[in-house]
């Protein structure tokens, strides 16, 4: 197949216009996108960098799978996608040539890539290195940038997320708060340094991140963080360059705890394990300690623990067993199990724990029968509040009959402190004591709000973005 942006093909776009139809694909790894660069095979934009791309034949969402298994040898079951985009159409009036460039985000768990003959090297980067000014001089192909806005992490798609944890929301954030603030230091070549106006806006975009999703104690803090270390006397630069950095090393930080969490939870699990819903954190945990058999709760009405147990089944040798939530209790008491892991949405200063709904049917159970609970979390999940704000699902995924009746659909609930064993972080096995010393710890960066500029409204360079 030949490479997107070439040139040398003369074919009418989809649209039944001249314009040329492409595929652009950004595929994601660790809070950073794959860039390729074009080798002389290509017809043009040799040398340039660009994402993955190929000539939308018939179908775009069928032919871009296509191009990322020919351009770097990743098959459909090694990426998942996040979003499409809304195309992108410029003119080339050097090439005197009309591209629509349909942009794609996928996610995928390995950097490991083979490269095609259309490219001659490739790189991991953030993609605010695609702003002329931000990054390490890269040339890239025209509109790159554009093309990646269109499926770049939002306040509105943070918000509307119901697939995906808190730790991963959380670094989702981060990446919002890191485009723009890359976006302000590229636009200082135009308009100049404004440091105040930049932390303005910046810190308004950081004030609707939290409010995108006010339960989750670990977007909170994560973002908090950003503003408080771009803050720091002592800072070498101020404003937007302050505020990437921030962003940048708080996605790096972030990744590491949940990474750290998850080996030191690993050396706990043995014998036989249960669990419930979806935390990345929990399956790294048991992929790495590799327990005997691992029973798993379905977690309705989502069932994302049904997708757990597929993992599980083919990333360790022990046996999986999927069973339904009813009959959480009735396992713990039935079955030899050493140890209940779960994640943590959230972990009160007094040691109790806001989890996937069906998390206190299993503490109090396991507790019941004498089975340690171990929570697996990273220390910025830690609440610096005592109130909770309990989400709420669609109440159509438990009844959409015509009778009257109301229906409850609460997406977590809070297990008793005193029905949990121990809480494992990055830094080790935190005692009832030590949540309290972190959620102190954590209270601290909140201190950047105070100046109110997160609330005072500021002109929104590109709305939609949110």
């Amino acid at each position: 197949m030949s490479d997107g942006f070439d040139a040398d093909r003369d074919e009418r776009g989809n649209d039944g216009t001249d314009a040329s139809h492409v595929v652009t694909a950004f595929l994601r790894n660790r809070g950073e996108i794959l860039l390729l660069c074009r080798s002389d095979a290509v017809g043009t934009y040799a040398g340039r960098w660009g994402g993955v791309s190929g000539f939308a034949e018939g179908r775009p969402d069928e032919q871009v799978l296509a191009e990322i298994r020919e351009e770097t040898g990743l098959e459909a079951a090694d990426v998942s996608l996040v979003r499409s985009g809304r195309p992108v159409e410029f003119e080339d009036t050097e090439l005197e040539r009309e591209w629509v460039v349909h942009p794609y985000l996928f996610d995928c768990e390995t950097r490991d890539v083979t490269l095609s003959e259309e490219h001659d090297a490739f790189a991991w980067v953030a993609p605010t290195t695609i702003l002329e000014g931000v990054g390490d001089d890269r040339e890239t192909v025209p509109k790159l940038w554009t093309a990646y806005e269109r499926v770049a992490p939002a306040v509105r798609s943070i918000a509307a997320d119901d697939e995906h944890g808190a730790a991963s929301l959380s670094v989702r954030a981060l990446e919002v708060l890191r485009d723009r603030a890359g976006l302000l230091v590229a636009e200082r070549a135009k308009f100049g340094p404004d440091p105040e106006g930049e932390r303005d806006e910046l810190a308004a975009l950081a004030g609707r991140l939290l409010e995108a999703r006010p339960s989750m104690a670990v977007l909170r803090n994560r973002v908090n963080r950003a503003m408080t270390e771009a803050d720091r006397d002592g800072n070498a630069e101020t404003g937007a360059p302050a505020v990437l950095e921030s962003s940048l090393s708080g996605i790096d930080r972030a990744l590491s705890a949940d990474e750290d969490a998850a080996r030191n939870a690993a050396e706990r699990l043995s014998g036989s394990v249960a669990t419930l819903s979806r935390s990345g954190t929990v399956l790294e945990a048991i992929r790495e300690g590799a327990p005997s058999r691992v029973f798993v709760a379905e977690s309705r009405p989502a069932r994302e623990g049904v997708a757990v147990a597929e993992e599980l089944a083919e990333t360790i040798d022990g046996a999986v067993t999927v069973h339904t939530d009813a009959a959480v209790a009735h396992v713990l008491a039935r079955e030899e199990i050493d140890r209940v892991v779960v994640g943590a949405d959230t972990i009160l200063p007094d040691g109790s724990v806001v989890n996937k709904t069906g998390t206190r049917a299993v503490a109090i159970a396991a507790d019941r029968e004498g089975i340690p609970v171990s929570v697996v979390a990273a220390t910025d999940k830690v609440s610096t509040r005592e109130e909770v704000n309990l989400e709420s699902g669609d109440r159509t995924a438990v009844y959409d009959g015509d009778a009257a009746i109301d229906t409850l659909n609460p997406t977590f609930d809070v297990s008793p402190a005193d029905c949990v064993t121990d809480v494992v972080t990055e830094r080790g096995v935190l005692e009832p004591d030590g949540i309290e010393a972190v959620a102190a710890e954590l209270r601290g960066l909140e201190a950047w709000r105070d100046g109110g500029a997160a609330g005072r409204e500021t002109t929104d360079r590109n709305p939609s973005r949110e």
